[in-house]
């Protein structure tokens, strides 16, 4: 194989990936142009057709999909044995992928990378803010940041932050016109702020638990949103109970602008972890993230 023809596999896979031409573009610093005649040239040395583009998408046809399949693995393969190369250097470098909630993100994940990249100025780290639960396998993220209770058994979970607990809070005026709650099931006679979930786009379901037994509740309101800060926004101005986690709302609770109703039904639960695949060969740069991530409770 000649050296422009792995370069070609290369652009076909980015473009397979990102499933636009523009995006794989941005991603691999070149023009769009480039990369389509790349593609092009792929699929006539082949004599195979590998995408089908319309004005608004671009996909892998059967064949291409194929083709990708065997291609992503290779990759993969070569790219971790190129970061192992990094324990030679004198210095850690390279650049780590990370996929994050923007919560996470903002209280925990920046404040210590930002630290990270200021000790070792040839460790580069990109955050990407997806509430999703991200594959990160499939887009080749090194690692995520999730709630503990949501990473896949088969990574490797490294906790980052302290256990949470969930509050549910409603606004002085709120409480005094409707008043407190005194089990989970009198939410229904509540008007309640949903949050819509960005994973399946259905509404979050509040979960209680006292003595070891669940309790589910779905709750009903005038206000929806997908947005914590806005619930929280609008729980202040006296629209419902919001269900939030207790650390997002702590200090509107301790000033008084919020109320804190159930908290015997709201037992704490896994924070955030950091995870990633187990059969990644950890680079000394990841190493040191890891290191500077992990979260050790006081005594």
């Amino acid at each position: 194989m000649r050296r422009d023809e792995l370069g070609d596999l290369q652009v076909f896979l980015a473009v397979c990936e990102e499933r636009s031409f523009t995006r794989a573009a941005a991603r691999l610093g070149t023009s769009q142009s480039a990369l389509s005649y790349t593609v092009k040239r792929l699929e006539e040395r082949l004599g195979l057709r590998l995408l089908t583009r319309t004005t608004r998408n671009v996909s892998p046809t059967e064949v291409g999909e194929q083709l990708a399949a065997t291609l992503r693995p290779a990759f993969d393969d070569i790219e971790t044995h190129l970061d192992s190369l990094n324990v030679f250097r004198e210095k850690p470098a390279g650049t780590i992928r990370i996929t994050s909630s923007r919560i996470a993100a903002r209280d925990i994940l920046y404040p210590k990378v930002a630290q990270l990249m200021a000790e070792y100025p040839d460790i580069k780290i990109e955050i990407s803010l997806d509430q999703r639960l991200t594959d990160i396998v499939a887009e080749r993220f090194d690692a995520g940041v999730r709630l503990g209770e949501r990473v896949e058994k088969d990574m490797i979970a490294v906790p980052i932050g302290p256990e949470m607990r969930l509050a549910v809070a409603g606004s002085p005026d709120y409480i005094k016109r409707y008043g407190q709650p005194k089990s989970p099931h009198e939410l229904t006679d509540h008007r309640c702020i949903n949050m819509r979930l960005p994973t399946l786009g259905g509404l979050y379901v509040w979960e209680f638990e006292k003595k070891g037994r669940p309790i589910n509740v779905r709750v009903d309101g005038q206000f929806i949103c997908d947005d914590p800060e806005m619930v929280i926004e609008a729980a202040r101005d006296g629209l419902g109970l919001c269900c939030m986690p207790y650390s997002h709302i702590e200090a509107l609770i301790e000033r008084g602008e919020l109320v804190s109703v159930l908290e015997d039904w709201l037992p704490p639960f896994p924070g955030y972890h950091l995870y990633y695949p187990s059969r990644r060969q950890t680079s000394p740069a990841f190493a040191l993230l890891l290191k500077a991530l992990r979260y050790r409770a006081k005594r």
